[in-house]
């Protein structure tokens, strides 16, 4: 399938589309990371697969060489706010740039699946590995999500060796 395009904030300072991207790109799509200075939503812990947001961002974060390696530019994406992304990025040493969908856009037009949680709309948990714009394979569900990095690594890999 072929993305949308549909600009999106970066913690990067500017703006990407993911549609037209070039080469390889895994954009990881993520509920919502938490902050020490802030709880998470009431019954967090309970709604499947709502956990491990960071230990999801910190699994690509350990395997960006191996993914660089394969060639591939990664991404977070999530309905929060540049702005509380940032944090995420800072404290967690990401290497990567982190996307907002704040308006929900891109997940509308892609067809992301979603839910609901304390009046705001979250992305579900899922891992696109698109090629040129289109997406080329989903990892849906993820779990556990601290693996997720490492599914992508044996996927682009034997994709590789093909």
């Amino acid at each position: 399938m072929a993305l949308p395009p549909v600009p999106l904030l970066s913690t990067g300072g500017g703006t990407v589309d993911l549609s037209a991207l070039p080469g390889t790109t895994v954009v990881y799509c993520y509920p919502m990371t938490g902050r020490p200075d802030r709880d998470l939503p009431v019954g967090w812990d309970e709604i499947p697969g709502a956990r491990g947001c960071t230990p999801q961002s910190c699994s690509f974060r350990d395997h960006h060489g191996e993914l660089r390696a394969l060639g591939a530019t990664v991404f977070g994406l999530s309905t929060q706010s540049t702005a509380y992304q940032q944090e995420a990025v800072e404290r967690l040493h990401l290497p990567f740039e982190l996307l907002s969908d704040e308006g929900l856009g891109f997940a509308k037009k892609a067809g992301l699946p979603t839910f609901e949680v304390e009046g705001s709309v979250l992305t579900k948990r899922l891992t696109m590995i698109l090629e040129g714009g289109r997406i080329e394979k989903v990892f849906y569900p993820v779990f556990p999500p601290n693996e997720s990095a490492e599914s992508v690594v044996r996927w682009l890999s034997a994709r590789a060796s093909d």
